[in-house]
C-alpha cells in the first residue's frame, strides 16, 4: 500500500476539483465501421437519436428525488434527513455541482461506457462530504500485484498526471458486463448500427446539399481540352449545387446532354431506412419510439402502457444499479441493514388526475392512507384536523371474524332443541318430510 499512499497523498484537492478542462479531454477516435463510419462516445452523441434517448433517460433518472430511509425494528421507514449522506445525494454532492447536473452527467457516462465514476470524498471522521465526477474513458478498474487488492488509476486532465484510487474512495457503477466489475460500451458494442445511421446521415447531407439532386454526367458532341472540362464543371456546380440552387433552369450549348446517375431516395427506401435505425436505436436503450418524436406507429393507448413500460424496464433497471452502488460504496457494513437509499419514483408514475385521484380515493376508504397521505402525495400542506392522520374504513365493511354465521351457532352433538332443529334442517335440506 506505500505506492498507492503515496500517489494520493500528492493530491491536496479531489481530482475533479483540480480539473478545469473539458470532459471529453483526449477522446479515442474508435476504429471504422463496415459503413466507413469511425464511431466513439462522442461521435455517437452528435447523431439525434443517441442524443435523444440518453438525454431523456439521463434527465429523467435526475429530475428523481434521491432519497435516505432509516429503518425501523417494526419495519417501517422514516427520512434520514440528519445522515451525511442525505446532503450529498440528495442536493449538493459538490461545491460546484447540484443533484440534478451530478446524477445526469452520471448516468450520461453509464450510458454512453457503460461506466460511472466519482471519487468519495471524506472528513476527518469518515463521514463522507463530496462527490465528483471522474472521466470515464480515462478511468480503469486494476488489481494492485502486490496486494491483490482492487483500485482505480485515472489521469488529471489538466497535468495529465496519473493517480491510483483506492478501491474504497471511488463510487463505480456499472452497466452490463462480463465480471460483474465493469461494464461493456453501448456504444462500442453497436458501432456498426450506429455507423450505419451515421452514414445515412451523411448521405442525406450531401443529397440536399448538392440541390437534392444526384451526380450525373454532361455528355458533349465533341472533344473538350483539360482547361475547357474544368471550367465547365466548374460553372455547373456554381450554379447547380447547393440547395439554395435547386430547381434552377440548365442551358445546355453545342449539343451537350445531361445524364442524371443513381437512384432517388424514395427509390433507395431512404427515409424508411432512417426510421428503421432510429426504432433500432431506441431498442438498443429501451426508450418507446414516441418519446424520441417517432409517432409512426403510436396510439394514445398504447403510449400510455408503453410510458409505464418505460419506468419498468428501462429506469428501474439503472435505478437498482446506482442504489445498490452507493449503499456498497458509501455505508458501512454496520449501516447495510439500517439505511436505505432510494430514488423516489412516484412522480413519474403518477399518471392522468382523473386516474390518480381515483386510486387515492380506494386507497383512503379501505384504510390504506390517511387524509394528510393524500394531501402529500398531490403537494398539498398537511391538515391540522387530528382526524387527518386517522385511518379510516368504509363503514358498510366490517371483519369476516365479526359476521354472524347461523350454522356456526348450531350444537355438533346433535341433543336438546337445538339438535332437533338441526336435524329438522338437514333432513329438509335433503328433500326429506322429516317423518320418521
Amino acid at each position: 500500500m506505500g505506492f498507492l499512499t503515496s500517489l494520493f497523498e500528492k493530491r491536496d484537492l479531489p481530482l475533479s476539483q483540480a480539473t478545469s478542462g473539458s470532459w471529453l479531454y483526449d477522446l479515442w477516435t474508435g476504429g471504422k465501421t463496415a459503413s466507413g463510419q469511425s464511431v466513439n462516445e462522442f461521435r455517437a452523441m452528435q447523431q439525434a437519436t443517441v442524443y435523444a434517448c440518453q438525454r431523456i433517460i439521463a434527465e429523467t433518472i435526475a429530475s428523481l428525488e434521491c432519497r435516505v430511509y432509516k429503518k425501523s425494528t417494526n419495519g417501517s421507514k422514516e427520512l434520514a434527513v440528519k445522515h451525511p449522506l442525505w446532503s450529498v445525494v440528495h442536493h449538493k454532492p459538490n461545491t460546484e455541482i447540484p443533484a440534478f447536473n451530478f446524477w445526469e452527467t452520471m448516468v450520461h457516462h453509464l450510458l454512453s461506457y457503460g461506466n460511472a465514476y466519482a471519487e468519495i470524498v471524506r472528513d476527518g471522521n469518515g463521514k463522507i462530504v463530496e462527490l465528483w465526477p471522474l472521466l470515464p474513458d480515462q478511468t480503469t478498474l486494476e488489481r494492485n500485484p502486490k496486494t491483490l487488492k482492487l483500485c482505480y488509476r485515472t489521469i488529471i486532465p489538466t497535468t495529465n498526471e496519473q493517480v491510483v484510487l483506492p478501491f474504497e474512495k471511488v463510487l463505480h457503477i456499472a452497466g452490463l458486463g462480463y465480471d460483474g466489475r465493469q461494464g461493456y460500451s453501448p456504444i462500442q458494442l453497436m458501432r456498426e448500427t450506429l455507423g450505419l445511421t451515421l452514414s445515412l446521415e451523411e448521405y442525406g447531407a450531401r443529397y440536399f446539399g448538392n440541390g437534392a439532386k444526384p451526380g450525373g454526367v454532361i455528355e458533349h458532341p465533341g472533344n473538350l481540352s483539360e482547361l475547357a472540362q474544368n471550367n465547365l464543371r466548374s460553372s455547373w456546380n456554381e450554379m447547380h449545387e447547393g440547395l439554395s440552387n435547386s430547381h434552377r433552369i440548365a442551358i445546355l450549348e453545342e449539343g451537350m446532354k445531361y445524364h442524371q446517375l443513381g437512384l432517388a431516395p424514395e427509390d433507395s427506401q431512404f427515409l424508411e431506412s432512417r426510421s428503421f435505425q432510429k426504432r433500432e436505436i431506441a431498442q438498443i436503450y429501451r426508450v418507446p419510439p414516441h418519446m424520441i418524436g417517432d409517432l409512426e406507429k403510436a396510439s394514445f393507448a398504447s403510449m400510455e402502457q408503453q410510458s409505464l413500460e418505460f419506468v419498468q424496464n428501462c429506469i428501474r433497471p439503472w435505478l437498482e444499479r446506482i442504489e445498490q452502488a452507493i449503499r456498497f460504496k458509501c455505508l458501512a457494513d454496520f449501516e447495510m441493514d439500517k439505511i436505505i437509499v432510494e430514488f423516489n419514483v412516484n412522480s413519474i408514475l403518477r399518471g392522468d388526475s382523473k386516474t390518480r385521484n381515483e386510486v387515492l380515493q380506494i386507497k383512503r376508504q379501505n384504510g390504506v392512507i390517511t387524509a394528510n397521505e393524500w394531501r402529500e402525495a398531490e403537494g398539498d400542506n398537511p391538515s391540522d384536523d387530528e382526524a387527518a392522520d386517522k385511518l379510516l374504513v368504509n363503514s358498510a365493511m366490517v371483519a369476516v371474524n365479526a359476521v354472524i354465521n347461523p350454522i356456526d351457532q348450531v350444537p355438533k352433538g346433535g341433543e336438546g332443541e337445538g339438535g332437533k332443529q338441526g336435524k329438522t334442517k338437514s333432513n329438509t335440506s335433503t328433500g326429506n318430510s322429516g317423518e320418521e
